[in-house]
């Protein structure tokens, strides 16, 4: 579903890529965190259709039978079974000139806990698990948490920066952020894999597709893009593992290192261009610069014009 898309259109979710760990160290955490995000995303949506009350408005409610106050907008309105713009907009939707000139910064991370609609938020709740579960069992609660938030909130400073109509909400930026550490991931820990590159062409693969995807209208490819670079750079930092064999070194043999100059490398310089890229992002957002206007292409990144639809936007 597309992350951060202003009632967006559906697109295929990311979906994870297994590849064998050659590791027999290797321990696995029990996954508690992806499924209370999957809960609180579910309990969100929830309040947020209970404060929509759509039969309020008068209009030709979807369910409002059956549903009555939790039925969804009208399909012109809103085709993926949903609130009204307005109400999303109340409850955190990510908004240009809200986080620019009414001091709501929040917004760029509420954004990401709020779903266009019921088909937006399962398709990115499946994306969630089906990604989410097998990171946290690799590399434990507070690691992929992490990647999960900042990636969210760098999908939303970029896509802030580029698009001013609208509202946006969506889970997708931070998922975004899971398959570009997955990515990272397979990079830093490359020695340790066995199948690396049929691994790394599948993940390459998933990305460029559902990056490519972003291009449809009404679809914020901007948060897809940044949160994708950002789980990217997050991965070298957070999700590097110690080289095959260093566990299991006999007493009193001589000591190898724990990580590979490569890595220490790829870790640092990941570090400066998170701390890089966020300040200057975060600086040209609250000065309320337009990056279209250093970029004249870039909007071609998000939508491309064509005889069946056009961009506004």
């Amino acid at each position: 579903m597309a992350g951060n898309g202003n009632g967006s259109a559906p697109y295929v979710a990311p979906s994870p890529f297994y590849y064998d760990n050659a590791a027999a160290h290797e321990r696995h955490h029990w996954s508690w965190l992806v499924p209370l995000v999957v809960i609180a995303n579910v309990a969100m949506f929830v309040v947020v259709m209970f404060a929509n009350n759509c039969p309020r408005g008068g209009g030709d409610c979807v369910g409002r039978g059956f549903l009555r106050r939790f039925s969804f907008q009208p399909l012109k309105e809103n085709p993926l079974l949903g609130p009204s713009a307005a109400t999303l907009q109340k409850y955190g939707a990510l908004d240009w000139y809200k986080v620019v000139h009414g001091n709501q910064a929040w917004r760029l991370e509420s954004c990401t806990w709020l779903h266009a609609g019921l088909i937006h938020l399962l398709a990115n709740m499946i994306s969630l698990i089906f990604i989410g579960v097998r990171l946290e069992q690799q590399f434990g609660f507070w690691k992929v948490g992490l990647v999960y938030l900042v990636s969210g909130f760098g999908g939303s400073v970029l896509s802030v920066l580029f698009i001013r109509k609208g509202v946006s909400v969506g889970a997708s930026g931070a998922l975004f952020g899971l398959l570009g550490a997955m990515l990272s991931e397979l990079i830093t820990n490359w020695t340790i894999y066995t199948n690396r590159f049929a691994a790394m062409v599948n993940l390459i693969i998933i990305a460029a597709i559902n990056l490519a995807l972003g291009i449809l209208p009404h679809v914020d490819n901007f948060a897809h893009i940044g949160g994708f670079a950002t789980g990217f750079l997050l991965g070298f930092v957070l999700l590097i593992q110690p080289q095959f064999g260093w566990l299991e070194q006999p007493f009193g043999a001589k000591s190898k290192s724990k990580y590979k100059a490569y890595q220490i490398i790829l870790l640092l310089l990941a570090l400066v261009l998170l701390a890089a890229g966020f300040a200057v992002g975060l600086v040209m957002v609250f000065r309320g610069e337009n990056g279209n206007d250093h970029c004249s292409w870039c909007h071609y990144l998000t939508c491309v014009p064509t005889s069946s639809w056009k961009c506004d936007n």
